[in-house]
């Protein structure tokens, strides 16, 4: 049973720590971005260092208190927010923000896990080299988070989730101990992975505190089209096509519905749409060339040979790396056209490739038969995962479908699992989706999951409530 982070736990844990790491939460910290959940929190620990970071969870675990971990605030399955409960600390590492060490010859950055993803990218390129992860949220969301949360991003195609870029993570593990794996090392054989088990486990298993992270040299040429296609089948073979002419040089490979594109032009109609006759399907194919390799010539050749196929019916090419910018702002300004919409309900889905074009038609005639709904179905077609989101009717509020919403999210996830795909590719399992995991989960890794979760967190106080349910 915990205990909440009252005044006289407050005033115990402040006579360990330098003054002003503890204050009083904002609403910020409190809030998550689809506003569905409000958190609760005795006060924000704010440490400014790994020793600091030990010692608040080394109290909680002594008194029995709940920590609940911030990054960015930028997660949408409610990790970082606990609305019921004994109230928690909520501990934040925005301090811990430095780059401890970078090392261009081995491709690697040491980084602090409250350092913000866009930093560490500039970072990166100070020194010639990128870290290759990539998110609409990369201005203030943070490395901790993006680990705990194993993010993905728009080049998982070619470079993987956080978890493929991590080398190794130091971290305060839930009796106070500090595990020492900030290793630079591309090959460590010795016993259990500490590392994979602590990254995308949402702050339940241990509180990460910097990471070592992979960096690449940057393509010698980028460019990027956007391609209008006959349907998500043809946009699949699209891919194929593409990967047997370049391999691993297609850096990215995004699938786009009409209707997102229709909610940009109706929410930011500064936005300037890449064709006047909207197709039903687009995508959107970014590629990072080799020395010597001309990004124009290998997109044409790409469009005249689907073309001829029939795959593809029009196409817009980037002239320039502003442009490839712009059609990049594009496919990034789609969830906050769907957040300004309101969705009804929001699904972060996976699943193999060749289920894809027959998920997407199922999925739409069940949700037609739900009610008037629209759909926008958009993601990273290369990877398999699709943002498959429900709004309203034009004109209504997603308040108005309150009493549908369970049953929308439980007939896509049906479909989902009936395909052998995953209900959360790349945003965790959270608070929002404890009970789906329990439902659609593998009994024996639910089991092996609690198993783990008392043996390393015995009294429950990490992120409670997060990934499994609370005892």
């Amino acid at each position: 049973m915990l205990n909440p982070a009252d005044d006289a736990f407050l005033a115990r844990l402040a006579g360990r720590l330098p003054p002003g790491s503890l204050t009083a939460p904002e609403p910020r910290h409190l809030t998550e971005p689809r506003g569905r959940r409000q958190g609760q929190a005795g006060a924000l620990a704010l440490p400014r260092d790994t020793a600091e970071v030990a010692a608040i969870v080394a109290a909680c675990a002594a008194a029995r208190v709940g920590i609940v971990p911030l990054g960015g605030g930028t997660g949408l399955v409610g990790g970082q927010v606990m609305e019921t409960g004994p109230l928690p600390l909520l501990l934040s590492l925005e301090r811990m923000n430095r780059v401890r060490g970078i090392f261009p010859e081995e491709n690697v950055i040491l980084v602090e896990a409250g350092a913000i993803l866009a930093e560490v990218q500039a970072a990166a390129e100070a020194a010639g080299r990128m870290f290759p992860l990539w998110l609409a949220s990369e201005g203030s969301c943070r490395i901790g988070g993006n680990l705990a949360s194993n993010a993905g991003g728009t080049a998982v195609l070619r470079y993987g989730n956080a978890r493929d870029l991590c080398l190794g993570l130091e971290a305060v593990l839930p009796d106070g101990s500090v595990f020492h794996g900030l290793k630079r090392l591309r090959k460590d054989n010795t016993g259990y992975d500490l590392r994979n088990l602590l990254i995308g486990a949402e702050g339940t298993l241990g509180i990460i505190t910097a990471a070592s992270l992979k960096l690449v040299r940057p393509p010698a040429a980028e460019g990027a089209a956007l391609l209008a296609v006959r349907d998500p089948a043809a946009a699949l073979e699209l891919l194929g096509r593409a990967q047997r002419r370049l391999g691993p040089l297609v850096t990215g490979f995004e699938l786009m519905h009409r209707q997102g594109f229709a909610f940009l032009a109706e929410t930011m109609p500064e936005r300037r749409l890449p064709f006047a006759d909207l197709p039903d399907w687009t995508v959107l194919v970014d590629l990072g060339l080799t020395e010597g390799m001309d990004p124009a010539a290998e997109l044409e050749a790409l469009f005249a040979e689907a073309a001829e196929a029939g795959l593809v019916s029009d196409g817009a090419l980037a002239q320039s790396l502003a442009q490839r910018a712009d059609f990049w702002a594009l496919r990034e300004s789609i969830p906050e056209a769907n957040r300004r919409i309101g969705a009804i309900a929001s699904h972060d889905i996976s699943l193999p490739l060749s289920e894809i074009a027959r998920f997407v038609t199922e999925a739409g005639a069940a949700i037609g038969r739900l009610g008037d709904l629209r759909v926008n179905c958009f993601g990273h077609l290369g990877d398999g995962n699709l943002h498959y989101n429900v709004f309203p009717a034009a004109g209504r509020r997603r308040e108005a479908y309150d009493d549908l919403r369970g049953e929308i999210t439980r007939t896509v996830h049906d479909l989902v699992a009936a395909a052998g795909g995953s209900i959360s590719a790349e945003h965790g399992i959270g608070r929002l989706k404890v009970e789906d995991l329990e439902r659609y989960g593998d009994p024996a890794k639910l089991r092996a999951m609690r198993a783990l979760k008392a043996a390393l967190d015995p009294f429950g106080i990490m992120n409670p409530g997060a990934v499994l349910r609370a005892e």
